[in-house]
């Protein structure tokens, strides 16, 4: 009897002692459960962090700039074409008719002055070098008939009215002569039968209208170079109606052209043309510029921005600093490395180089102006 009943208390306790392992297995299992979610949910609380943190070499490809009150600003875009200063332009016609028998210069040529530009063989210049000849000859002949006549009249030989006669003859012809001179050198012409055109300033051909062996008239009105200096160009830019009461003289411009797209040429309105053009209804204004490097070329494309201010202020950034993404207008605000917000704006006006913002901005935040695009992607995805 005694040796069942240990035999069942020993089988009560190993049974006791199975089923307390087993709770404290189950138990353990439950809080295993419930830990792992909060372990996994921490590690992606870790990783989702260190997602969002700015390399260095990402902090290096972007820019802050900060949030500013500015006066709002607004701008006109005109469009125009570069033409020379007419102050500096010189057309050059052929002041005798004759066959052109060579051009030295060619279109857009850089001339000095006095450079040889054409040369005509003319028969009125041969004319001019015949009366030349002519009046060194009558001139001659008068002095020494003046030479005779007062030797004469010294002499009582002639009356005192031939000496008067013959001085006079001497001083016609000395007109004579210093005429055809005053010719030569207004034509630039020399003992040949040749008519050399020259350049009379620096510059460069802006036009040509003359061939090798073309036959020119003595008449003839059209111009055969025309030389400007476009060391200072002009940009004429048209003005639509509605547009008129905006524009005032000294008004800053920057000048755009197609074939120096990233570069700005900067100049001012010095000229209102105060009539309007009867085809296009539009106004002409005037910009000088200083064309440094000869870069800008007469009848290029101008593309105009001129810029004026406004009464009221606002929070002013970079215009490339705007997202638009999802029918709204976003930007990055940086508050650290591990701190980036996409916050939505409201725009009031955006320029070339700068938007203002009428709504969701305050002073002194700093946004990211270059390559938001990606961490904006990055911190959507």
């Amino acid at each position: 009897m005694k040796a069942e009943s240990k035999q069942q208390n020993r089988s009560f306790y190993e049974a006791k002692t199975g089923l307390r392992t087993s709770l404290v297995y189950v138990c353990s299992l439950a809080l295993m459960s419930l830990c792992f979610p909060s372990c996994h949910k921490a590690e992606e609380k870790q990783e989702e962090s260190k997602a969002f943190m700015l390399s260095d070499t990402m902090m290096n490809r972007i820019r802050l700039d900060t949030v500013k009150t500015e006066i709002v600003r607004n701008e006109l875009t005109l469009v125009g074409k570069v033409v020379p200063d007419e102050n500096q332009i010189i057309k050059i016609f052929p002041l005798v008719g004759g066959n052109v028998e060579d051009v030295n210069a060619e279109l857009g040529d850089n001339v000095k002055k006095g450079q040889k530009l054409a040369t005509i063989r003319s028969g009125e210049v041969a004319d001019f070098d015949r009366q030349m000849i002519q009046a060194q000859s009558d001139l001659l002949i008068a002095q020494k008939n003046l030479s005779s006549t007062e030797d004469l009249y010294e002499s009582k030989l002639v009356p005192e009215r031939d000496a008067i006669t013959a001085r006079q003859m001497v001083d016609k012809a000395q007109a004579e002569v210093s005429r055809m001179k005053e010719i030569f050198s207004i034509y630039g012409l020399s003992k040949s039968t040749n008519y050399t055109v020259k350049s009379p300033i620096d510059g460069f051909i802006i036009s040509k209208n003359v061939n090798r062996g073309m036959q020119l008239r003595s008449d003839n009105s059209e111009a055969l170079f025309t030389v400007g200096q476009i060391a200072d160009v002009w940009v004429l830019a048209n003005v639509n109606e509605s547009d008129i009461p905006r524009i005032k003289i000294g008004m800053t411009a920057d000048v755009h052209t197609i074939s120096f797209p990233d570069e700005t040429f900067k100049g001012k309105i010095d000229k209102i043309y105060n009539v309007l053009d009867p085809e296009t209804k539009a106004m002409q204004v005037r910009i000088q510029l200083n064309n440094v490097g000869f870069k800008l070329k007469p009848e290029m494309h101008a593309t105009v921005t001129l810029n004026f201010e406004e009464s009221n202020q606002m929070q002013a950034i970079p215009s490339q600093s705007i997202i638009f993404d999802r029918s709204k207008n976003w930007v990055m605000i940086f508050h650290s490395r591990s701190n980036i917000e996409a916050r939505p704006v409201e725009v009031y006006r955006t320029l070339t180089n700068r938007a203002y913002i009428s709504k969701g901005l305050k002073d002194g935040e700093q946004v990211i102006s270059k390559n938001q695009l990606l961490i904006y992607n990055a911190i959507n995805d």
